[in-house]
């Protein structure tokens, strides 16, 4: 925790002050018993953990070396929910189900929530719903909601979430906080309109040139009538002459 928060300040002060390492200590704890069967005391213990620091993890739930939260007031991680090594969560963020409530007994021995790989980062807010994965080295933007499967190394922020920051842009050895890329984010809607407008432009300019080539046209063809009936007065009257 303390090579990744810079207010931490001390080993003592992460043990006395830090929510989120005492919710999980206390998995650390209740997931053993749980693997053996013992359901009702390892739920007890993440219980008590919850109304102490307000971060619900299931006890059931399978998690990885180095796990940190970050604040870490409403983060809930769901029954199912698998976290790799080096993986940093947010406040807020959640680990859940889309599972109907119906018929939960069948639901039990289903993979309902989410597979966070190594290194993944998922902002503030963000919501990582039903049994997608997210790839080793991505990051999830505040406020997010992902439904769908995240490739590796990618960052992805929205709702629904999107990819902005493609894989080979993506610095996986550099930490992200919140998961979203400092300066100019670029936004998937945004670059779609600017690129109607920009087709509209072209559009209008066509549509200018076309009718002023319409207008040389209609000119051009009144211009012979007037010209034609001049020389044939001028004719009649040569001929009068003569």
């Amino acid at each position: 925790m303390i090579a990744r928060d810079p207010a931490a300040r001390s080993r003592l002060e992460v043990v006395l002050c830090y929510p989120a390492f005492h919710a999980i200590m206390a998995y650390r704890m209740a997931h053993p018993l749980w693997r053996r069967g013992w359901h009702l005391l390892p739920r007890m213990i993440c219980q008590t953990a919850r109304w102490l620091t307000g971060i619900e993890i299931h006890p059931g739930a399978k998690i990885g070396k180095k796990f940190f939260i970050d604040h870490g007031m409403g983060v809930v991680i769901g029954e199912t929910a698998e976290i790799g090594d080096n993986v940093t969560l947010y406040q807020d963020v959640t680990l859940g189900g889309v599972s109907p409530a119906e018929e939960s007994e069948k639901q039990r021995s289903v993979k309902r929530h989410p597979t966070l790989e190594d290194g993944v980062i998922i902002g503030c807010g963000a919501q990582i719903l039903g049994p997608i994965t997210v790839g080793k080295c991505a990051r999830v933007g505040a406020n997010s909601v992902v439904v769908k499967d995240v490739p590796y190394g990618v960052t992805v922020v929205g709702i629904p979430a999107k990819v902005v920051v493609a894989r080979q842009q993506a610095q996986e050895t550099v930490f992200s906080p919140y998961g979203t890329p400092m300066g100019d984010l670029p936004d998937p809607v945004a670059r779609a309109l600017e690129g109607l407008m920009q087709e509209v432009t072209i559009l209008r300019n066509q549509v200018q040139v076309l009718e002023g080539r319409l207008e040389e046209s209609e000119n051009r063809a009144a211009t012979p009538g007037a010209t034609g009936s001049s020389g044939d007065m001028d004719y009649r009257v040569s001929d009068s002459k003569q």
